[in-house]
């Protein structure tokens, strides 16, 4: 009988013990937002080498935090961020003049339809920046925080990088911090390696934003991937999801994966 008593103390403990799991998985509502079902399924097919609930939670966000996200793309982090930050913060995003035509109009109207259309980006405000900037992003300090994912190697090519992490820091709230993820350069790469390849050296992205006025806070190597040596035909569009060369040594490339990526953070 003593042991029967003991099995079914166990038996009540490790019940108990998984349900304070769940509850505390239930309650977090950033991996809540990464898991939602609603997601599109070709984004989250890439959570494994984008890492969303470690990058943000790397970021330090909150849900109660006011989130700038620059040149936002096709919103894949907009997914996430919106409906994390919906009932008690607020996200804006950056995106592209549509009166630039072509790529950036259709970019454009694309996120703009997804904005009026899809439940996920309900409460999103979309803000027209031009790159370089010709106008403040937001209203100075009001942000806690910004962030920007694989996007430094486009401004970086127009010469508008450090003006655009300058927008960042006015936006910020003092102690507000700035996110960065970017395709990860060889240190010493030629600065037209980088504007032709995709990749940026983690050094100038941190003297960049260090000039600006911003201070180092960590870096961290969760959306790092050692095998890529970032020589690539066609720079890192070569790799997933882009495969530049087609079906040219795909199985390669696939076996490689997405690029090799620095993660920063930094404070205002």
């Amino acid at each position: 009988m003593k042991n029967i008593y003991h099995t079914l103390g166990l038996l009540i403990f490790v019940v108990s013990f998984i349900g304070n799991i769940e509850a505390a998985h239930h309650e977090d509502a950033l991996l809540d937002a990464v898991n939602n079902s609603d997601r599109n399924s070709k984004y989250s097919a890439r959570d494994d080498y984008r890492n969303p609930y470690e990058t943000l939670s790397f970021f330090q966000i909150k849900p109660t935090m006011h989130v700038l996200e620059l040149s936002a793309g096709g919103g894949w982090y907009t997914e996430i961020l919106a409906p994390y930050l919906q009932p008690a913060g607020k996200l804006s995003v950056t995106h592209h003049n549509p009166e630039a035509g072509g790529y950036y109009k259709r970019s454009r109207n694309s996120y703009d339809e997804k904005v009026k259309s899809n439940p996920l980006f309900m409460g999103v405000e979309v803000i027209t920046a031009d790159v370089p900037p010709t106008k403040p992003f937001t209203k100075p300090a009001t942000q806690d925080l910004v962030v920007t994912f694989r996007n430094l190697h486009n401004w970086l090519g127009q010469d508008a990088m450090k003006a655009i992490m300058q927008e960042a820091f006015n936006s910020l709230k003092v102690d507000g911090h700035f996110g960065v993820v970017e395709h990860r350069a060889p240190e010493g790469s030629t600065m037209e390696f980088m504007k032709t390849s995709g990749y940026v050296s983690q050094s100038l992205a941190i003297d960049t934003a260090l000039a600006v006025g911003f201070t180092l806070i960590a870096t961290s190597e969760i959306n790092s991937n050692p095998k890529d040596t970032a020589d690539h035909p066609k720079g890192v569009w070569t790799l997933p999801p882009s495969f530049r060369l087609k079906d040219q040594d795909r199985e390669k490339y696939s076996e490689i994966g997405e690029s090799d990526r620095m993660t920063l953070l930094f404070k205002k």
